[in-house]
């Protein structure tokens, strides 16, 4: 009996083991794909170049592949949308978990779990049936495909992310600490922003991250509604080609192995680098923040 129970928990431990290993390995197959496509770009322009050059016109003879201001147009795409996103997610999760009535939290949990759902085409869609054409005529603008529509349309997808992290994060919070701040006579303003907000900031920080990390990553929304302009946006009405939406608007009639294709995949370095960064940023913030003691509080 003793030998079959110990049989049992070695193969289970052996699945969860090879579960694990495979999905590293892919992971891993795929960042070597990614770098062994990237990299031959160097051989034709020099990294400098290519990350701070001012133009990107990859068909030209010869072609030129400055991605400066796709990169300017990806972080303020996720700057503008963050600055959206973030105050309304976090504040959302706020009444959500420590305000709203278990009714009222019963209605509105399932419909923010629900716009998470939403697939980005139809927030694109949206974004360029309805969106553009208001701001458009309302602002009297060229068009209304721009980066103020896309950062719109990213928050709105970023806003369920960062709602249900935050609001895990606060219900995490051990009651202990709401009641002791209660019974010291802080009212209950007091007790979120004293204790709960200050003991759920490693999740709430990791929702925000989560949130920006898929704003700069998300490609269907801002190729349709971001203006596919390749140049550096100088207000926020401006048309933009974030990173991603370059490589999916190009990647299809680049010549395989060809200095243009090199280049997409290039960009998806850049990408993934920055990705890489926010989820390290994640990570620090999360272990630093990780036990939060009485001291702290």
């Amino acid at each position: 009996m003793a030998l079959s129970r110990k049989l049992k928990d070695d193969l289970i431990r052996y699945f969860f083991l090879i579960t694990a290993m495979v999905s590293i390995i892919a992971l891993a197959l795929i960042m070597l794909y990614l770098f062994i496509e990237g990299l031959p770009i160097f051989k034709v322009v020099s990294p400098t170049d290519f990350l701070f050059g001012q133009f990107w016109y990859p068909t030209a003879e010869p072609g030129e592949f400055g991605i400066a201001p796709l990169i300017v147009a990806s972080l303020a795409v996720t700057a503008f949308s963050s600055a959206i996103a973030i105050p309304l997610g976090v504040m959302t999760a706020i009444y959500l978990a420590e305000i709203a009535g278990l009714r009222v939290r019963n209605v509105l949990k399932p419909v923010v779990e629900l716009l998470a759902a939403l697939p980005s085409v139809v927030i694109g869609f949206f974004g360029m049936v309805v969106v553009a054409p208001f701001l458009q005529d309302t602002f009297d603008l060229p068009t209304g495909l721009n980066l103020f529509n896309a950062g719109l349309m990213l928050a709105f997808m970023s806003v369920p992310t960062i709602c249900s992290v935050s609001e895990d994060a606060i219900f995490a919070v051990p009651r202990d600490l709401k009641e002791a701040s209660l019974a010291l006579g802080a009212t209950h303003w007091e007790t979120i922003r004293r204790v709960i907000l200050p003991a759920s900031l490693s999740g709430i920080s990791t929702a925000v991250i989560l949130g920006m990390s898929r704003a700069i990553g998300e490609t269907m929304v801002v190729l349709m509604v971001a203006g596919g302009a390749a140049v550096a946006p100088t207000s926020l009405f401006s048309p933009i080609r974030p990173m991603p939406s370059s490589i999916a608007a190009e990647m299809a009639e680049a010549p395989f192995r060809s200095d243009h294709y090199h280049a997409l995949f290039a960009i998806g370095i850049v990408l993934f680098v920055f990705t890489l960064l926010f989820n390290i940023i994640a990570s620090h913030i999360a272990e630093k923040h990780k036990q939060v003691g009485a001291a702290t509080l």
